[in-house]
This record gives C-alpha cells, structure tokens and sequence, in this order.
C-alpha cells in the first residue's frame, strides 16, 4: 500500500492560500487535508464549505476533510458538492456512526473514521465493512502544532488488525505531530497516510522540502 502524505491548511498561510496548495501540490503531496472546527467539539473554529471549494479549485489533488464538528450528519452533502473527496468523522460526535458512514458513500466519497486519543477503537469490529479510512488523533484535535501522544502507536496496531481481520481494504491514517522524527514510528504500527501541517507549511527550507523531509524519514 503506497503512503499518503496529507498537507494539512492549518498551517498553511491563509492569505496566500491557493498558491500554498499548488505548491503543496509541486512538492508531491498526494492530497489536501482540510481540518474543519466548529467551536463546540473543538474549543478552536476553522474552516467552512467554501474553503473546501476554494481549495478544490487551486488543485487536482484530492481533498480530504476532517469534520471536527457536532452533528456532522447535518452537514455531510455541502462539504462533498464542495469538493470533498474523503469525508472523515468522530466516533465520538455521531450517535448513529455506521448510518452516517453509509451516507458519506451514499453521497459519492470516501467514508472516514475517526478516534480521540482517550477514545477506545473496540468499535471499529462493528463499522469495518463501512470504512474506507481510519484516523488516529495522535493529539487532542483542535489546534495545530501538539507533540505527538506515543500511546496512538498503540491503537494504530489495533486498528491494523481489527482491519485485517475483517479482510477491510481501508487505509489507516494519523494525525497529529507528525514529523520526521514520529513520521516512521506510524509507519511501523500499520499507518499508511499521514496528516502534517507545521512540518510541511512551516519548514524553514519550504513546502516541498518539508515533504521530502517526511517522505525521506519513511524511507
């Protein structure tokens, strides 16, 4: 299974925004990760559906969306006629989570799953066959730039074999103090794509050489 490096815009800088993503885009990134905050799950409030679009719009990779909302279900068709080619959810927000990830497929995307880091990942056996991707928080979501929690390796090997186990073709995915110092690590526990913001956006030498960086570290 390749890796999947997933710049993500919280670090990026807003006023140039589309260009930070084509540039993103010229230093091998494989997609655009769009990290959405509301407020109230999250105390921080980010991004809407016109980012998404505006996004879309500045590149051809695919985007990939983290709701980090409440309700998400209310919301899930405006971020995929957005744009949206990945929609990935809380466990911990939606009270009927295998009804909601049948939704996001039902719409045309990829269905993601996400776990809290306090948040036990058991459930997963009953939501397999509805996954298209699993995200690990490897930090309490809401801001950028955390250290990475070493008890998310962990649960990254849990979830590789409860997928495994259920023969699932998803991809495991972290997020969350990513950089070339945890990059390899991730890797070892059964992730395949990795979600990094500061190490990209705020490499000293730039866009493409802290992508480099990430995919030299895997190397």
């Amino acid at each position: 299974m390749k890796t999947i490096i997933s710049p993500s815009i919280l670090s990026a800088d807003l006023k140039n925004l589309a260009a930070q993503v084509w540039a993103a885009q010229e230093g091998g990134a494989d997609e655009i990760h769009i990290d959405v905050m509301d407020g109230r799950f999250v105390p921080n409030i980010t991004f809407g559906s016109d980012i998404v679009r505006a996004c879309k719009d500045s590149t051809d990779l695919p985007i990939d969306v983290h709701l980090m909302i409440v309700e998400p279900e209310k919301h899930l068709k405006s971020f995929i006629d957005a744009g949206a080619n990945t929609v990935t959810i809380h466990y911990e927000t939606c009270p009927h989570i295998h009804r909601s990830l049948q939704t996001i497929r039902e719409l045309g995307a990829r269905a993601g799953l996400t776990y809290n880091p306090g948040t036990p990942v058991d459930s997963l056996t009953y939501l397999a066959d509805v996954v298209d991707q699993v995200l690990i928080m490897s930090v309490n979501p809401g801001f950028g730039g955390q250290k990475f929690i070493p008890s998310a390796l962990e649960k990254i090997d849990l979830v590789r074999w409860i997928l495994d186990e259920h023969t699932s073709d998803a991809i495991i995915q972290v997020d969350g103090g990513i950089s070339t110092e945890t990059i390899r690590d991730a890797y070892e526990a059964g992730a395949r794509s990795f979600v990094a913001g500061t190490a990209v956006f705020g490499h000293l030498e730039g866009i493409a050489a802290g992508i480099a960086a990430l995919r030299a570290a895997l190397d």
